[in-house]
């Protein structure tokens, strides 16, 4: 039996010490790394406890329980450190990536240790196919959230929807995974070919900034 809590320590313990030595600078990127490694873990717990409560079946545990636990999890660290600390626009999207990056690096450890690491070229495939899923759905909670956090009147239902859109994209992507076979291949090349895209768009946005005033 794998304990992830202790994995959790295993990764955090070093982290800390870096976060000690490197000062205040940087001690918001890790607090966030941390609370994206704990949204994982949490996530783990409030899978396993819904996916028992309703007596489901691995693959509709992965379909449908564990996208809409997991994006509901990790936007919370994101809502607290707006609501609290309220940065600037700017700061918003470095802070959801970095709680993106933690949860897909921690998920990304846990299963490794789980299935072995015999076939690294596989691993290397998932890895970055699930890496970019959660960063594909952090992009679209921080390109979103930059924008409905400027208005009032739009915090609440903007961030449902866009948290609606999170889910809808990490649901489309696990069920391509629990299908197997050259399917999941196209999971994992889908989310990668997501983030390539939108490096691109954001590019020639910059190339042409006259174009979107028009």
């Amino acid at each position: 039996m794998t304990y992830i809590e202790n994995i959790f320590v295993c990764i955090a313990a070093p982290l800390l010490v870096a976060a000690f030595c490197m000062g205040r600078k940087y001690l918001r990127f890790f607090l966030l790394a941390f609370a994206g490694m704990g949204a994982c873990l949490v996530s783990a717990y409030v899978n396993t406890f819904f996916a028992a409560l309703y007596g489901a079946a691995a693959f509709n545990a992965t379909v449908e329980i564990a996208p809409v636990v997991e994006e509901v999890i990790k936007l919370l660290p994101l809502l607290f450190y707006l609501l609290v600390f309220e940065p600037e626009p700017e700061k918003i999207r470095p802070a959801v990536f970095t709680v993106a990056a933690g949860f897909a690096t921690f998920e990304n450890i846990c299963y490794l240790i789980q299935h072995g690491a015999e076939n690294l070229s596989f691993l290397l495939i998932r890895g970055s196919g699930t890496g970019a899923m959660h960063i594909v759905c952090g992009a679209i909670l921080a390109y979103g959230l930059m924008y409905v956090w400027r208005q009032g009147w739009l915090k609440v239902a903007g961030t449902c929807g866009l948290l609606g859109t999170a889910v809808i994209f990490h649901g489309i992507y696990n069920l391509l995974i629990a299908c197997g076979g050259w399917v999941q291949y196209v999971a994992y090349a889908l989310p990668v070919l997501a983030v390539a895209l939108g490096k691109a768009a954001g590019k020639l946005l910059a190339a042409f900034p006259g174009q979107t005033e028009n």
